[in-house]
């Protein structure tokens, strides 16, 4: 049986354990599908973005299916760290992590409504000028430059930035600005960028992302450009597992 099929059915007994039901309750028919299996993620992730006594759950539904093979593939490795995750994924094969990343990339779900805007008119400025111009003098590219023009990926490997609180977008900055948490190949263009923002900048850039509204229909560009492939090199090869940020 396939180790995320095996936990599903540890936490249906659990379920059924709660609900006050004996062992000599019937057996119950749980269909082998893509969706059953899947259900201990749901149980964290939750069929919407949510928040728990672990801290925040990011949204998986609907993020390119490379990035969310290599999220699945670094957690796995120890490259990104999470120990529920890590004991989750532990000896699942690459197979799988794919079967599972295509599912949650077509899966459509609602997204969160924008927080309030917690920025000063100056923090606005600074946030929309990394955003859209960068800073060349700090070699520092263009937010856009990677995840596209409105801001919601390219695929297959780059995830989307809105739809995502602050607090959850401040933190991926810290880990990749210390390492300790996400590691990824060289070459590494999200810990060189993260190293050179200041607090004051990711903070910035954080609230501006959180308090925009999610366009409809939106969807992750197809291409990334020639200049940003070479520089991220290890985001867009399958076989150079990347924990890029935004979850």
């Amino acid at each position: 049986m396939r180790p995320i099929a095996f936990i599903t059915l540890i936490v249906a007994a659990e379920f059924a354990a709660a609900a006050g039901l004996g062992s000599a309750a019937a057996p119950v028919d749980v269909p082998d599908t893509m969706a059953e299996r899947v259900k201990p993620c749901i149980a964290c992730h939750g069929p919407e973005d949510r928040t728990g006594r672990d801290g925040y759950y990011p949204r998986i539904a609907s993020k390119p299916e490379g990035y969310l093979f290599n999220q699945l593939r670094n957690f796995r490795d120890g490259r990104r760290y999470y120990r529920p995750m890590a004991l989750l994924l532990a000896d699942v094969s690459d197979q799988y992590l794919l079967e599972m990343a295509a599912y949650f990339s077509t899966l459509k779900q609602p997204y969160p409504p924008p927080e309030h805007m917690s920025a000063s008119p100056g923090e606005i400025k600074l946030a929309q000028q990394l955003i859209n111009r960068g800073d060349p003098s700090r070699k520092i590219p263009a937010c856009v430059q990677c995840h596209g023009k409105e801001l919601m990926g390219t695929a297959p490997f780059i995830p989307g930035l809105l739809g995502l609180p602050r607090a959850y977008l401040v933190a991926q900055f810290g880990a990749w600005r210390t390492g300790g948490l996400m590691r990824g190949q060289a070459p590494d263009c999200m810990s060189e960028i993260a190293k050179q923002l200041t607090p004051n900048e990711t903070n910035a850039i954080a609230a501006w992302l959180a308090a925009q509204p999610v366009p409809e229909d939106a969807a992750p560009v197809s291409a990334l450009s020639a200049e940003m492939a070479r520089r991220c090199g290890s985001i867009v090869q399958r076989g150079g597992a990347h924990p890029e940020s935004g979850g």
